[in-house]
């Protein structure tokens, strides 16, 4: 229990200075290109690997051009982490492309689709025929 208490702190700790380090340290144009935010940080139970899951805002080329630029600055996030949280052994960097976002939205728009193609000729289940609303209560 106390293990899993730590690797989630040290993960939230490691969250919190990358998210730092792309917003004002990291200066590789390609990190810049796109808007980058740090959705969740994954870390072994040994806390010597670490994947962090990286959302990037653009089209597709500006999110390689940017998925390159974090590689390229790896060695540069895993020697500030040395800097700044204090473990035995720095854990391993691998940045990885968080496409959760991009599956939710496609997931809303099939729904929208669908609810589309059925028309308004059904009330939904909370919904009266006059557009009044049900309460549950």
């Amino acid at each position: 229990m106390t293990n899993t208490r730590r690797v989630s702190r040290v993960a939230e700790l490691i969250k919190r200075e990358v998210s730092q380090m792309i917003l004002f340290d990291i200066k590789d144009d390609r990190v810049g290109a796109g808007m980058v935010s740090v959705t969740a940080v994954d870390v072994a139970g040994d806390l010597q690997h670490t994947k962090i899951f990286v959302s990037i805002y653009g089209s597709d080329e500006v999110r390689a051009e940017t998925m390159e630029g974090l590689k390229a600055v790896t060695g540069y996030v895993r020697s500030e982490l040395g800097k700044r949280v204090r473990l035995r052994r720095t854990p391993t960097v691998i940045f990885v492309e968080d496409k959760s976002f991009d599956r939710a939205t496609s997931v809303l728009s099939l729904i929208n689709q669908l609810s589309l193609k059925r028309g308004e000729s059904e009330p939904a289940n909370d919904e009266v025929a006059d557009g009044s609303m049900v309460n549950d209560k």
